[in-house]
């Protein structure tokens, strides 16, 4: 059997491929190219002669089960609970903020626990071990389409091809090497920045065994004098443990000694690497396996892996892969296929019709690689790309915004089996955050404040002296159930609305009604609230963030109310007791409401901003991502959320471009959209290694590897650039499916395939010269009753579809005759 997969003559599927290339190997993390199944996420550096690639386990984080539940015990033992909360609010109603902030500091518990790097595969090829020699690298690609890193290079006057790829069947990570014109000799080391604590090796591979922190730092935290932290025994049980096993096939010599492997006289090898850690196994709910089971379950998915063959590896990869992102496509302009440098014809920034095309499909690649379904827990921070023993906000899932920016496109562009490892978190945290509504709170249900991790961490954060702006919120979990509701709506799976969605949004709904406070003239109130991350100046001219029902927390609470109606009334649960307490609570949210200097509002009242220009629009979640304001339905409160906007200004990081992007394209500002576009998707001029401040005076980019960046990296601006490209030509929501709707004028030509809308339906279509070619409207999911509104321009029409029927429109959005089929 041959390991080494053979190079497929060009064919229709491969001209259609998008591959970025590059002519170096990376000298720095953010250079390399990201390959991921969900599970194992890997960095390929690439080289001539030395070779690293640096990989992660996407359940490889500090901590442990028990954590969550031990730091609420040390916040009540501090005196937080419901007689404090009473205590602020009384302040609050006083006009007292420093006591009721002060007060509020004892509801922080420390902080939530750090997505951690776990190993790093070292190759180095040569002759003899007599250094390096002849060498030239000649460049490496990552395919889009397919997720494999290919690299080409020439050594001793030998061509050697390497292939590396991360195979969601096989549960692998895969590299193949193969010679041509003769043999060389290859070097192995299997190394982690975590602790070792087992290395065993033999001809056939070996097992790295490492202990896994039980606590992590943030970096924002440099008065921890421990920042990570190990135990020496199990904790409550639990072993902090992984195994990472690598395995080899070659036609070399393999030799093994305590340094890794020695394979001399090679002209082909195929290596894989597996791991298997204790946190999988919680993060699952399976029983805890011991050390030595964890070291034989690695080796053995890594040796049956192995026994594939290369062949037969990357064709289940391929097949698995293009499955998932060959449902849905985006090209504007005219190209889509091709190799492009990305220095050259992505940064350079001649093409951003290329560039446009590039993110969007970059976007759906990194979703793809960093979240599947059964695989682990959901994109973080850094998707599941990370080399920092202290990243920057620990990597982990900040809730007040960035969490739900990964998966803000999941659905539209066709990746919605990618949103489910975000449910899955979802179903954790209403676990471990029933008890924190009950303890902190008095309230029933459950919640999550601005933070969490693959643990469930519900608490609010800060160590007790973190700014309430964004330390004390209570509705990040009501911010994350959304996504419930939103892939029901475009999936109108019923089962899905009654096993996943109806007991998380009900959880979230108790907590709400129970946290909501009579302001004594009608009204509920989040009492007290906070718009993240902004402050505004109270009376006495003091920067204050704590008073009641910010815009953001009466948006989010009354979309959690009218959808768990909703699903009650779908599912014909009318008559729980929780759909009549909505239906009188849901009238006494108080509405959006316009300053007096004709922008949205933030908080109840109006209240100047400390920074006008602040990189959160919280707000405006009225607009996007919840529909509440719309350009047809709210023309006023349209015009005021422009206003906003045109008042917070371009630019920032990379998330809040983003953000700012899809904003103006749902308001159907189409040469803004373009505009902050450009913007984000230019390379970054200051240094990747530097953390810019946060108040949004050092704005952001695009890394070498097209990461993009605050700095320091955080992959949400990329998801979110992809979330935005779709909204500029396809929208789907108040019950309207909207083609080219923000299209801007230099963007004339394109066309999209499989983009998917609400209401279960699928779209094609074409555009030129700004105006919709021929589209074709299929209906892929739900129960046929509703109509679906198709509108380009003033031009609506409505089309009756059964699932598994299809129209096709004209340019004109006329039928085109016999063009409806059953089934498509």
């Amino acid at each position: 059997m041959n390991p080494i997969p053979d190079s497929p003559a060009p064919s229709e599927e491969q001209d259609h491929r998008l591959r970025l290339s590059w002519p170096r190997p990376a000298a720095v993390w953010n250079e390399a190219a990201p390959v991921g199944n969900g599970r194992l996420g890997a960095m390929v550096f690439g080289g001539a002669h030395s070779a690293r690639i640096q990989i992660n386990d996407s359940t490889v984080w500090s901590g442990t089960p028990g954590g969550p539940a031990a730091a609420l015990e040390q916040v009540l033992a501090r005196g937080a609970g419901p007689e404090r909360l009473a205590e602020v609010r009384e302040a609050l109603r006083k006009q007292d903020h420093a006591t009721a902030e002060a007060l509020l500091m004892d509801f922080q518990g420390d902080y939530s626990q750090e997505y951690l790097p776990y190993a790093d595969l070292l190759m180095t090829l040569g002759t003899d071990g007599d250094g390096p020699g002849e060498a030239a690298y000649l460049g490496r690609t990552l395919d889009l389409d397919d997720g494999v890193v290919e690299e080409e290079l020439e050594l001793d006057g030998l061509r050697v091809r390497r292939l590396t790829w991360a195979s969601a069947p096989a549960g692998a990570l895969c590299v193949s090497l193969a010679v041509e014109g003769g043999r060389t000799d290859l070097r192995l080391a299997l190394t982690s920045p975590l602790r070792v604590v087992h290395s065993g090796y033999d001809h056939a591979g070996g097992v790295l065994g490492v202990e896994i922190p039980v606590d992590g730092a943030p970096s924002h935290e440099p008065s921890v004098a421990e920042p990570l932290r190990y135990a020496d025994a199990p904790v409550d049980g639990y072993d902090p443990y992984g195994a990472v096993a690598l395995s080899i096939a070659t036609d070399g010599r393999v030799g093994a000694d305590d340094g890794g492997w020695s394979v001399q006289g090679m002209s082909y090898a195929l290596l894989t690497v597996a791991s298997s850690t204790s946190a999988a196994d919680h993060w699952a709910g399976h029983r805890s396996r011991t050390r030595q089971e964890h070291r034989e379950a690695a080796a053995a998915t890594a040796s049956g892996a192995l026994a594939l063959g290369a062949d037969e590896l990357l064709r289940q990869h391929r097949a698995d892969l293009r499955a998932l992102l060959g449902s849905a496509e985006l090209t504007i302009g005219p190209r889509r296929a091709g190799t492009f440098d990305v220095e050259r014809d992505v940064l350079g920034g001649g093409d951003e019709l290329l560039t446009a095309t590039v993110l969007f499909q970059l976007g759906r690649y990194l979703l793809a690689s960093a979240s599947r379904p059964g695989a682990g827990p959901p994109a973080n921070l850094q998707g599941i790309w990370n080399a920092e023993l202290r990243p920057a906000w620990s990597s982990n899932y900040t809730v007040n915004i960035n969490t739900q920016m990964n998966y803000w496109g999941a659905e539209a562009a066709g990746l919605g089996p990618c949103h489910e490892p975000l449910f899955d978190l979802l179903d954790r945290l209403a676990l471990t955050g029933a008890p924190v509504a009950r303890e902190l709170y008095g309230a029933r249900g459950w919640v999550t404040h601005h933070n969490t991790d693959m643990w469930g961490w519900a608490l609010p954060v800060g160590m007790g002296h973190g700014n309430p702006s964004w330390a004390i919120w209570m509705t990040g979990g009501v911010w994350l159930s959304q996504h419930l509701w939103d892939h029901y709506e475009f999936t109108r799976d019923t089962g899905f609305l009654r096993d996943r969605a109806w007991p998380v949004l009900r959880g979230a709904a108790l907590f709400c009604l129970d946290w909501l406070v009579d302001d004594g003239n009608g009204f509920l109130d989040t009492l007290p609230g906070t718009s993240p991350e902004n402050l505004f100046r109270a009376a006495d001219g003091s920067p204050r963030s704590l008073t009641r029902s910010p815009a953001m927390d009466s948006a989010l609470i009354r979309a959690l109310f009218e959808r768990t109606l909703r699903t009650a009334e779908l599912l014909g649960l009318d008559d729980d007791p929780v759909t009549a307490e909505i239906g009188a609570a849901l009238p006494r949210l108080r509405p959006p409401l316009v300053s007096a200097g004709g922008w949205l509002q933030e908080w109840a009242e109006d209240l100047p901003e400390v920074d006008p220009s602040h990189r959160h629009l919280s707000q405006m979640i009225a607009v996007h991502p919840l529909g509440q304001i719309d350009p047809d339905a709210t023309p006023e409160l349209a015009a005021a959320a422009l206003r906003l906007m045109d008042r917070r200004g371009p630019g920032a990081m990379g998330w809040s471009w983003a953000w700012k992007t899809v904003l103006r394209a749902r308001l159907r500002d189409a040469a803004t959209a373009r505009a902050l576009f450009l913007e984000a998707s230019g390379p970054l001029a200051a240094d990747p290694d530097t953390d810019a401040p946060v108040d949004g005076s050092q704005w952001g980019g695009l890394l070498p590897n097209l990461f993009s960046t605050h700095p320091p990296f955080q992959i949400d601006g990329n998801y979110g650039l992809m979330a935005a490209l779709t909204e500029m030509v396809l929208q789907s929501h108040a019950g309207t499916v909207h083609l080219l709707p923000a299209l801007p004028a230099e963007w004339p030509q394109g066309r999209a395939r499989g983009l998917r809308c609400r209401g279960g339906v699928e779209v094609d279509f074409a555009w030129s010269g700004g105006v919709p070619a021929l589209v074709t409207v299929r209906r892929v999911s739900g129960d046929g009753a509703e109509p679906v509104l198709v509108r380009f321009a003033e031009r609506t029409v409505t089309l009756k579809l059964a699932v598994g029927e299809q129209a096709v429109l004209d340019a004109g959005l006329r039928e085109v005759p016999g063009e409806v089929t059953a089934p498509c």
